[in-house]
């Protein structure tokens, strides 16, 4: 198998929620429409007169609860996940009857809600988040191109290829063959990390450092916007925001030993809200589990005074497990449901824990499994096709989780643990083959139909 190749900053994106393969996703292929649009000779683009976006998949099924038809259409307004501002898509109120104007050079393009198509039929395109965007003059197609939201905010389309990149210095492709390459080379895990990163993007260990801070401050002003605004979640089902409730109560704790747990749900909680409500967020590795990270680390530098510099490198120990779960199996609810998402971000989360406490790779690795393992089978079922219920307490309970995962492996013995990450990777990848698609963010089974 190829070399993992991943930056740690295409696995740790910085974007608007609710779901990064139904916002993010869409957003860069329509960003990447308009620059196509932008291309075309002045001469074909003057007979253009119809703009259309079509979604397949789980897009069709639950895109208009994920927003999936804005952040399209604010891709095609020359937004991108990382520029687009905090409140953009709220305020980009796209109605049936109300016409978005797209401007491409001098050519100005009415998209009304009857341009965006939802189609729900089943398809045989190769992944089962695919949208086309097309562009025509009356009946002739001037430019289209099929896209595919692959997961946690990854693109790809049509003939599309990977693009050439340098090689890792450490080549591995997983947690096998990492442990080999650390062992040969006497490095640990963040060393090794941050050496590939170096690489395969060409960024001094400045740069990625700066970036990683800014991943984390990105991270830690969700949890602080969420523990602060109360009020209702957009959509239909009236859902109360819940962190600050657990955030003030956790803090009257003062003698309680429940607050360490209270104030990690808050945390989770408060993240996981703020994407809910289609907020900056960060893929960790998916918005979906956008929330088990950040409340983690909230954790690590509030409560147990984790510093920066170890912060950082816990980061890097994360993004080796996601690049490995990703590059193995799956991160997309569509594909391999929630075990996915919300399995893989505790599972990072349990490693990062692990990291950040200094552990040797051993217990970096079994933390990391011990969370994954638990994960296995679950669905992903949004009630109504929102990222709320179930989602929002999944991320509490992954957070939750990872912590467990991380004192089981802490004060196990090593020798007597028995499945490897690699294994539970692999597992994960066979369940989700075998999952129904209704249990795939298609919102037609389990809590979906329950409520």
């Amino acid at each position: 198998m190829a070399a993992i190749d991943t930056s740690i900053f295409e696995l740790l994106k910085i974007g608007p929620g609710s779901s990064s393969s139904h916002t993010i996703g869409p957003m860069k292929a329509g960003y990447d429409f308009y620059r196509l649009m932008n291309d075309l000779p002045d001469e074909k683009l003057r007979n253009a007169d119809k703009l259309q976006v079509i979604l397949h998949g789980s897009l069709a099924a639950t895109g208009r609860g994920h927003g999936t038809d804005k952040a399209v259409v604010a891709g095609l307004l020359g937004k991108t996940p990382e520029t687009c501002p905090a409140d953009f898509l709220d305020e980009l109120a796209f109605l049936p009857r109300k016409n978005i104007l797209v401007a491409i050079k001098n050519k100005i393009f009415p998209l009304s809600g009857k341009d965006i198509v939802f189609d729900k039929s089943e398809h045989n395109f190769p992944f089962s988040n695919t949208m086309i965007i097309r562009l025509s003059a009356k009946n002739d197609v001037l430019l289209e191109r099929e896209y595919y939201s692959v997961g946690g905010g990854f693109l790809q389309w049509k003939g599309w290829r990977k693009t050439k990149r340098g090689a890792p210095l450490y080549p591995y492709s997983n947690a096998v063959e990492l442990n080999k390459q650390m062992n040969k080379h006497h490095l640990n895990l963040p060393e090794l990390i941050m050496a590939n990163e170096q690489a395969i993007t060409g960024a001094t260990k400045a740069q990625i450092n700066d970036g990683l801070d800014h991943i984390l401050a990105v991270m830690d002003n969700a949890v602080a916007r969420g523990i602060r605004t109360e009020g209702y979640l957009p959509g239909p089902i009236g859902l109360h925001r819940k962190a600050p409730l657990l955030f003030q109560r956790a803090k009257k704790m003062s003698k309680n030993p429940d607050r360490f747990m209270a104030s990690l749900c808050a945390y989770a909680f408060a993240a996981a809200e703020e994407n809910a409500a289609g907020h900056i967020v960060v893929t960790a590795p998916t918005c979906g589990s956008a929330g088990i990270l950040p409340g983690v680390i909230r954790l690590l530098r509030h409560h147990h005074k984790i510093p920066a510099l170890l912060l950082r490198e816990a980061l890097l120990a994360a993004a080796a497990i996601g690049f490995i779960a990703k590059h193995n199996a799956s991160i997309s609810g569509a594909e391999v449901g929630r075990q996915g998402e919300v399995g893989v971000a505790s599972s990072m989360a349990a490693a990062l824990i692990a990291q950040a406490h200094r552990a040797e790779f051993e217990i970096v690795e079994n933390a990391a499994e011990t969370a994954l393992e638990h994960h296995l089978g679950m669905t992903c079922d949004p009630v109504k096709g929102y990222v709320l219920i179930p989602c929002i307490e999944r991320n509490a309970m992954g957070a939750v989780k990872a912590y467990t995962a991380y004192l089981i492996a802490r004060e196990g013995i090593p020798e007597w643990h028995l499945v490897g990450f690699d294994k539970a990777v692999q597992a994960m990848m066979q369940t989700g083959r075998d999952m129904q698609s209704k249990y795939k963010e298609t919102s037609e089974g389990g809590l979906a139909t329950c409520c």
